[in-house]
């Protein structure tokens, strides 16, 4: 029995059941800047990317895939013929280690640089956000030291707070072991 292959496009209106379908062409003047946004859940909080950053959605158990040494690139993987790297946010961003579960969601991102799946604990939305809608965080400036640049603001859909994110800064961030581990070779 061959996997069940899930895009992007077919994740969407299940996603969307029972509510209006996003504008596509921008509507009126105050909405000439609003995009699509895939929302997912990693360690408890909801964050949301730039739908146009998606390529499809695949269940990581449906992922032909090949073990890795690193921690948090959990290995390679195979989808459409293009070979990929799978990392596992769960890792990153989750206080405990991740348990893996039907509903584990990878996320096939189509970067500036390359094409790379992302590990979540489950894909939950895709909303429409004006770039009004996405407010600063608090006290970001506070934090010069860390590396944050990924963190595009705070938006609302309904009741849910979402963390919007740059996927290309976020996934171009290298941690500090691995840069010592470059200079040491």
């Amino acid at each position: 029995m061959q996997p069940q292959h899930i895009t992007a496009a077919d994740k969407a209106p299940q996603a969307l059941k029972g509510r209006e379908a996003p504008k596509q062409d921008g509507g009126a003047q105050g909405d000439a800047e609003a995009r699509q946004y895939l929302t997912f859940r990693l360690g408890g909080l909801e964050y949301a990317l730039d739908y146009r950053n998606v390529q499809e959605l695949r269940p990581l158990r449906a992922l032909e895939r090949f073990a890795a040494d690193g921690e948090i690139i959990s290995g390679v993987a195979v989808s459409r013929g293009v070979i990929m790297p799978i990392v596992d946010m769960r890792i990153a961003f989750a206080p405990r280690p991740p348990v893996h579960d039907p509903r584990t969601d990878v996320i096939i991102l189509k970067l500036s640089t390359c094409v790379m799946g992302m590990v979540t604990d489950g894909v939950t939305d895709l909303v429409t956000l004006a770039s009004g809608d996405i407010r600063p965080i608090p006290n970001l400036d506070a934090q010069a030291s860390l590396n944050v640049d990924y963190l595009l603001g705070i938006a609302h859909a309904g009741q849910r707070r979402l963390i919007v994110v740059d996927i290309d800064k976020l996934m171009a961030i290298r941690r500090a072991s691995d840069d010592r581990l470059d200079a040491a070779a």
